[in-house]
C-alpha cells in the first residue's frame, strides 16, 4: 500500500500558517498567489514525484488564493476545500479544526441496519441547501429511514446540477452551504441517529472548470468513459492521481464525519495494475478505521454484476462493503410498466422476481440479450447486506426523457406492492426522495453551465441518449431554471389523503423491517422465494429467526386464490400483521381472518401485499 502525500492547503494553528502542496510534475515554476489587499507571491519548492510545497504565515482561514504555473497560468487549487465564488475563481483556505462537533458518542450503524433515503440537496427542499435538509430531519426520522444518501456535493459549475459534473472533488458546493453547511448537516443527522452516505465520483470529471490538465496527467487516453476522458489510475504518473482520490475519500470520513461513501459507476474506473484502485482505497480506509476507532463503509455502484467488488481480499476481491443491484430494479420496473426497451431488454420475466429475491442478480453468468454476451457472477457466497436495492433512484427516474417517477407510471396499489418488494427483501432497501408518498413532480436532468457550446452539446447528448427507448415527447431543456424548479419536491402528502396513506404504509413497512426478528438481519440463504407465474403471486418466507415472516405479493390485477406454502418445519399458525388492502392504507378493507393455519386457502385482492407472522 502506497504512502499517502498530503495535498491542497492545510492551515495549522501550531505552525501559525498554511502549508500548500500542489502536484505539477511537468511545471518548471509553481507559486501560490495570495489574494490580499496587497497580493503576496509564495514560491513553492519542488520535491520528489512532482510535488511542490511551502509554508506561508500570511495565509489564514478565509484567505483567497490561486496557483500560478510557470508564471503564466493561474488556476484554482485542484485540491481546494472551498470555492466561495465558484469553479473559475480563487480558492479559500479552510480550518477544519474550528468546527465544534457534538457527535463524539455517535457510532456508525452496522451495515445491515442501513435503510437509505437518497436525496438531491438542491431539489429536496425549497431552499435547496444543507440547512433546508436539517429542518426536514425529524420528518425523515419519523418515516423510519436510518441513513440519508446525498447525491454528489463536490463543487460543480453554476448552482444547478445533479452533481456528477463536479470538477473540484475536495470542495463542498458553495450554493448548498459550503463546508460549514455540510458539517452542520452531518452533525445534526448524527444527533437524530441517522447515518450519512455521500455519493462521490472517481470515474470522470465534469467538462466546465476542469483545470486538472494544466497541472499534470490526471487523465489517460488508454480508455474512454461515457462522460469523456478516463482518469489515470494505471498509466505513467498514476501514483499521484491515485493519491489525489485516496486523500479525497479519507477527507470525507475524517473532516466531515461521513459514515459511508457511494462510489459512482466503478465500472468506469479503469485500472489494469497489479492492485486495483478500489482495493487500495479499501486498504486506506481500513487503516483510517484503526486510527479513528470507528467504522466506515464503501458502497459501489456497478454495471458489472461482479462480486469481485465485495468479495474479501483473501478471496481475490476488492473488499468493498456493498454494491447496488441494478438487476433488482430492472426486474421490478419491467414487470410493472411493461417497458422492454434499452437496458430493460431481457427483464420483466416472472421467474426473475423470485431469483432476485434469492440471489440479488438475474444475470449471474447468463447470456444477456441487451449486452449480447454472457454476463455477471454468482452471489452464492455473499451476504444479503452486501446488496442495495430499490424500485427507483435518481438515475432510473432522471434519465427518462420526462423524468417520470413510478407514481406517474403505475397506479396506487402497484406502488404499495413495489414498496413491499423492496423493504421486505433480504437486501438493504433504498428509497428515492418523495417515493414514500408518491411525489408527482418529475425528477429531471438539469445543469447551469456557462459555456453556450457546452450547453448545446448537453442538449444534443440527452436527445441521443433517449433513442434506445420508445418514449414520446420533447426532452425538457437541461439548462432551464424551470427544469430545475419542476424537480423540487412538493410534499403534497400533507394535503393529499391517499399520499398520506401511502407514507403511513411505508412507515409501517419500515417499522417491520427494523423490529421484526426475521427481517432485522436477513440471511438470503434462509429466505424462501417462489412465484406462481400462472397467477403472479410471489411467496416470500423469511426464516432467519423466529418468529418467521410470510410475505405474499399479488402482482395480478385481479383477485387470486392461493394456498399458503408449507415451510420446511412445522411452525403452527400464522397471524396477519399487515394487509395493504386494509382501509387504513387506502384499500377497500380486509376480510381476511387474523389467524390462519398452515396450508390455509387465501384470496388475495388485486395488487396487494399480505404479511403474516409465525405464532
Amino acid at each position: 500500500m502506497a504512502v499517502l502525500r498530503e495535498i491542497g492547503a492545510h492551515y495549522s494553528p501550531e505552525k501559525k500558517g498554511t502549508v500548500f502542496t500542489v502536484w505539477a510534475p511537468k511545471a518548471k515554476h509553481v507559486e501560490v498567489l495570495l489574494h490580499k489587499p496587497e497580493p503576496i507571491q509564495v514560491p513553492l519548492q519542488r520535491e520528489a514525484m512532482g510535488y511542490w510545497t511551502a509554508l506561508s504565515e500570511f495565509a489564514n482561514p478565509g484567505t483567497r488564493y490561486t496557483i500560478m504555473l510557470d508564471e503564466e497560468t493561474e488556476r484554482p487549487d485542484p485540491a481546494s476545500h472551498f470555492q466561495p465564488d465558484g469553479v473559475h475563481k480563487a480558492s479559500a483556505v479552510l480550518d477544519h479544526t474550528s468546527f465544534s462537533w457534538t457527535d463524539k458518542k455517535w457510532k456508525n450503524l452496522p451495515l445491515h441496519q442501513y435503510i437509505i433515503y437518497e436525496l438531491h440537496v438542491g431539489t429536496f427542499t425549497t431552499e435547496g441547501t444543507f440547512e433546508g435538509i436539517m429542518e426536514r430531519l425529524p420528518e425523515l426520522k419519523d418515516l423510519g429511514v436510518t441513513a440519508i444518501e446525498l447525491m454528489p456535493v463536490a463543487q460543480f459549475p453554476g448552482s444547478r446540477n445533479w452533481g456528477y459534473d463536479g470538477v473540484l472533488p475536495f470542495a463542498v458546493q458553495n450554493s448548498y452551504g459550503g463546508p460549514e453547511g455540510l458539517k452542520k448537516l452531518v452533525n445534526a443527522c448524527h444527533e437524530q441517529g441517522l447515518a450519512v452516505v455521500l455519493d462521490v465520483v472517481y470515474n470522470h470529471m465534469g467538462p466546465e472548470g476542469n483545470y486538472l490538465h494544466d497541472f499534470g496527467p490526471y487523465f489517460t487516453d488508454k480508455y474512454k468513459t461515457p462522460w469523456g476522458m478516463a482518469l489515470n489510475f494505471d498509466d505513467n504518473y498514476s501514483d499521484a492521481v491515485r493519491n489525489y482520490f485516496f486523500q479525497n475519500a479519507l477527507m470525507w470520513f475524517r473532516e466531515y464525519h461521513i459514515d459511508a461513501l457511494r462510489l459512482d459507476a466503478v465500472h468506469a474506473i479503469y485500472d489494469m495494475g497489479a492492485k486495483h484502485f478500489l482495493q487500495e482505497l479499501q486498504e486506506h480506509v481500513q487503516e483510517l478505521e484503526e486510527q479513528a476507532g470507528r467504522d466506515f463503509i464503501l458502497i459501489a455502484e456497478s454495471d458489472l454484476n461482479d462480486v469481485r467488488l465485495i468479495n474479501p481480499m483473501d478471496r481475490g476481491g476488492y473488499g468493498l462493503d456493498a454494491q447496488w443491484s441494478d438487476d433488482f430494479h430492472h426486474v421490478l420496473h419491467a414487470m410493472v410498466t411493461g417497458e422492454q426497451e434499452g437496458y430493460y431488454v431481457g427483464f420483466g420475466k416472472p421467474e426473475q422476481l423470485a431469483k432476485v429475491m434469492k440471489r440479488a442478480f438475474v444475470y449471474d453468468g447468463l447470456y444477456s440479450e441487451h449486452r449480447h454476451r454472457t454476463f455477471g457472477s454468482s452471489t452464492e457466497h455473499n451476504k444479503a447486506e452486501q446488496f442495495v436495492v430499490c424500485s427507483q433512484n435518481h438515475d432510473q427516474v432522471g434519465n427518462r426523457m420526462l423524468g417520470e417517477r413510478l407514481s406517474d407510471l403505475v397506479d396506487f396499489k402497484t406502488l404499495q406492492v413495489l414498496a413491499g418488494l423492496v423493504i421486505l427483501s433480504p437486501y438493504l432497501p433504498m428509497l428515492f426522495m418523495g417515493e414514500e408518498y408518491g411525489e408527482m413532480n418529475p425528477f429531471l436532468y438539469f445543469v447551469s453551465h456557462g459555456d453556450e457550446d457546452l450547453i448545446e452539446a448537453v442538449r444534443k447528448g440527452r436527445r441521443e441518449e433517449f433513442k434506445a427507448f420508445a418514449w414520446q415527447g420533447e426532452a425538457p431543456d437541461p439548462q432551464s431554471k424551470d427544469t430545475f424548479n419542476r424537480s423540487k419536491l412538493s410534499r403534497s402528502y400533507t394535503s393529499n389523503t391517499q399520499q398520506n396513506q401511502l407514507r403511513e404504509y411505508y412507515k409501517r413497512l419500515l417499522q417491520l423491517r427494523k423490529n421484526s426478528a426475521a427481517l432485522s438481519k436477513p440471511d438470503k440463504d434462509k429466505v424462501s422465494a417462489r412465484l406462481d407465474d400462472h397467477n403472479m403471486v410471489l411467496h416470500l418466507i423469511h426464516q432467519t429467526r423466529e418468529p418467521y415472516l410470510y410475505c405474499l405479493f399479488n402482482l395480478h390485477d385481479s383477485p387470486q386464490s392461493i394456498n399458503l406454502a408449507q415451510p420446511e418445519e412445522n411452525i403452527g399458525s400464522w397471524k396477519t400483521i399487515l394487509h395493504s388492502a386494509a382501509a387504513e392504507w387506502g384499500g377497500p378493507g380486509s376480510e381476511l381472518p387474523d389467524m390462519m393455519e398452515q396450508k390455509a386457502a387465501v384470496v388475495l385482492p388485486p395488487k396487494s401485499v399480505l404479511i403474516l407472522q409465525q405464532q
